[in-house]
């Protein structure tokens, strides 16, 4: 990194305000300090400010023009947690002569603002006087909706783990205590109830994990043929046999589809969401057309599409960009909501995209496009 003087006064009105900044492009690669995401402050060796990006600008509430010049500890008056001046603290000019950096850690603002700042000091030998000190700065507001986010997810699973953990339990430690005195349909009763149960903690902790996959990027797909339309007719037959009219459901397959390469478990999990959303919180026939469409990913022409629609009240608009978002539930209370959220997940690891909308009965219309994305040697 280099770092130069202010330019001269008049250069303000240019566009990249390189004046404002104090510095020179980054390693000769063309990118001013302005185009770094994170705040850029530099002081020199004499401990004043000679660089002050916009990030910086807009982090700490100050104007570049401002502080350039001034004492770090006054163009940035740090304070950590417990109310102590961080510079006075840390001593980057009269500290060790071994220190290199100092961490990322939060530290307050004027006024209580909190924020992440890292320091490096640069010598021109290793134990040296300081030369410049570089600090960065970020907000923690993204930080802070990921931990909430986090927060809420651990609140939610231990609530929904609870109720189930508690009843699997109480029948089982009255079952070990009390046998003898219960019939067989007694028995059978409680223990159908502990193994309904625990099918519940096992599909949250699946969920759990699909979330952690999800969120990092690590989920697996294992794709294969897949015949779209042959899936969708199990779980069809699935609710009928559970007792569900047969004409509760309209299934309309456009003739010939592309072939689908994917992952026929996750593609299952993704109508097993949706048709069960259809079922619990819609009315009506719920309808599932299955078409040939153009590919989500760019550079394929073909792709399928398959749409699922009901005749119930829809979602409200106000609602339509929180569906696919984690704990949203319908009208209708129960489950933990996060099915949908894996739903996005997974279609958009196959490549795809998925949209909800209001059906033309409407109800609820969800579509999601999947590429075919066939292996190479078949193309």
């Amino acid at each position: 990194m280099s770092v130069g003087t202010s330019s001269a006064p008049g250069a303000r009105k240019a566009r990249r305000r390189p004046p404002a900044s104090g510095a020179g492009d980054l390693a000769g690669l063309g990118v001013g300090p302005d185009e770094l995401p994170d705040g850029l402050v530099v002081a020199d060796e004499h401990g004043r400010v000679i660089c002050c990006n916009a990030a910086a600008e807009r982090i700490a509430a100050v104007r570049a023009a401002d502080v350039l010049g001034l004492p770090l500890e006054k163009a940035l008056p740090l304070e950590d947690l417990e109310g102590r001046r961080w510079w006075q603290l840390t001593d980057p000019y009269g500290g060790l002569a071994i220190r290199t950096r100092q961490p990322e850690r939060n530290l307050l603002l004027p006024g209580g603002r909190e924020v992440l700042v890292t320091a490096r000091y640069v010598r021109t030998e290793p134990t040296g006087p300081v030369h410049r000190v570089v600090v960065t700065l970020r907000d923690t507001e993204a930080r802070r909706r990921t931990e909430r986010s986090h927060a809420e997810l651990i609140a939610t699973v231990a609530h929904e783990l609870r109720s189930p953990l508690t009843s699997v339990k109480g029948f089982t430690a009255t079952l070990l205590a009390k046998w003898e005195r219960f019939t067989d349909d007694q028995k059978r009763l409680m223990l159908e109830t502990v193994d309904a149960d625990a099918d519940r903690v096992t599909r949250l902790i699946a969920e759990l994990l699909d979330i952690s996959r999800i969120d990092s990027g690590r989920l697996e797909l294992r794709r294969q043929p897949v015949d779209i339309g042959a899936a969708v007719g199990r779980h069809i037959q699935a609710y009928v046999a559970a007792g569900l009219p047969a004409d509760r459901f309209l299934l309309r397959l456009e003739q010939p589809l592309p072939g689908l390469w994917a992952d026929p478990d996750k593609i299952d999990q993704v109508l097993s969401n949706l048709l069960e959303n259809a079922v619990r919180h819609g009315e009506g026939t719920v309808t599932i057309d299955i078409t040939a469409a153009t590919s989500p990913r760019e550079g394929e022409e073909t792709g399928t599409s398959v749409t699922v629609s009901d005749e119930g009240p829809g979602i409200p608009e106000e609602s339509m960009n929180r569906v696919f978002t984690r704990f949203w539930r319908g009208s209708k209370r129960g489950g933990t909501g996060l099915g949908l959220y894996i739903v996005k997940g997974i279609v958009e690891a196959h490549g795809g995209t998925i949209t909800v909308g209001r059906a033309p009965g409407g109800g609820a219309e969800f579509r999601f496009t999947l590429p075919v994305a066939a292996p190479a040697y078949l193309t």
